[in-house]
């Protein structure tokens, strides 16, 4: 039998879902709080990389993620007036049965795995806040803004780069921001957008697109990071849409559907990695509460899930919660993630230094890396 029988997870995104998933399929009985009223309410477009999409079959929604994402195979580079310089194929990182990418809406990746957790029996509670968890030898007692209190064999914390629980551990870990923003937008996607295009030259740093689904895309154009906060919807909307008159093909008719100012959001790309062990007694960190990175190379979803899969595999496959299995949890994520990080934010160092580096090889590298199971 698993190494526990009840767990508590807080945080609702893939991370927190995936968990809940694998060890309802195992047996356990799973309460989740997220503290946003509705679970995928926001959110633009992802892409995901084959090993996300290798954990999303694990998951047993990959049916239906093919079905409303899109998915393709290779990656196109153009210049800013949209001429295309290399159509480059890209690495089924998840088999030769997945495609190598699937862009598809978050919200709607968000409600699969919802959907799917509650049919497992786990109980969802959202817009629920936690405010106080006490440890004890055989277990943790998680108090929330509903008035529960609950005691569990393990307690989760996957709720995100501000993660509460980690602030409820003392566990200190600072966030660091990599002088870079992102403007990310939702809307029509164009007949003429079949995959992502990057664009390496003009005002951004980057200009990139990925197709959502049949009839959808999201848009980005990454820039020198700035305070946009003063910004109301409208400004927001027209700042993103002057940015990206400098690019053509199909951004002429991508910036042309930037209508709806509430489709628009900005943020800064930002960094941290918890480096040791990530349990604290009966509690652990997993995804962006223990490591984030910028999304220049698509896998911060796909480190998160995979973070949920192997410590699912490690509590099913375990007696007793006990310092093996930890080291065995830290053995099998940290150096892979702290991989994936590094890389990730050396791409965005290279491209503020404007500095002509070996891109192709350190993407060979890390899809090398991540084609290996975890």
């Amino acid at each position: 039998m698993p190494a526990v029988a009840s767990v508590a997870v807080v945080g609702g995104g893939v991370a927190g879902l995936a968990a809940a998933i694998l060890l309802a399929e195992a047996g356990v009985a799973v309460d989740l709080v997220e503290i946003s009223p509705e679970i995928g309410a926001v959110g633009s477009g992802i892409t995901l990389q084959g090993n996300a999409l290798r954990v999303l079959r694990r998951l047993g929604v990959w049916d239906r993620v093919a079905e409303l994402g899109c998915a393709f195979d290779v990656l196109g580079l153009r210049t800013a007036d949209g001429t295309v310089l290399a159509e480059i194929p890209d690495a089924r990182t998840g088999g030769s049965d997945l495609p190598a990418t699937v862009g598809m809406g978050r919200p709607d990746l968000a409600r699969l795995l919802a959907d799917r957790a509650a049919v497992l029996g786990v109980k969802i509670r959202t817009g629920t806040v936690p405010t106080a968890l006490v440890q004890h030898t055989d277990g943790v007692e998680l108090t929330c803004s509903d008035g529960s209190r609950a005691r569990h064999d393990l307690l989760i914390g996957a709720d995100g780069v501000r993660s509460w629980t980690r602030t409820a551990l003392g566990v200190q870990l600072t966030t660091r921001p990599l002088g870079m923003g992102i403007w990310r937008a939702f809307g029509s996607r164009p007949a003429s957008v079949t995959r992502t295009d990057l664009v390496y030259d003009g005002p951004a740093f980057i200009a990139g697109y990925c197709p959502t689904g049949p009839d959808t895309l999201y848009a980005y154009l990454v820039e020198a990071a700035q305070d946009r906060s003063g910004l109301t919807p409208e400004q927001r909307l027209s700042t993103m849409r002057e940015l990206a008159t400098a690019y053509h093909g199909p951004w002429d008719e991508i910036r042309d559907s930037l209508t709806d100012p509430r489709r628009v959001n900005y943020t800064w790309f930002e960094t941290h990695l918890l480096d040791g062990p990530w349990h604290r007694g009966r509690v652990v960190l997993i995804g962006d509460a223990t490591h984030c990175c910028p999304p220049t190379l698509a896998q911060g979803a796909a480190m998160a899930m995979e973070d949920a899969v192997v410590l699912a595999e490690l509590l099913s496959a375990a007696d007793t919660l006990d310092e093996q299995l930890w080291a065995a949890f830290t053995a099998r994520r940290l150096e892979r993630v702290r991989a994936v990080v590094d890389a990730s934010v050396q791409l965005c160092d290279w491209l503020l230094a404007h500095e002509q580096a070996d891109v192709p090889g350190l993407m060979r590298r890390i899809a090398a890396l991540v084609t290996e199971a975890p």
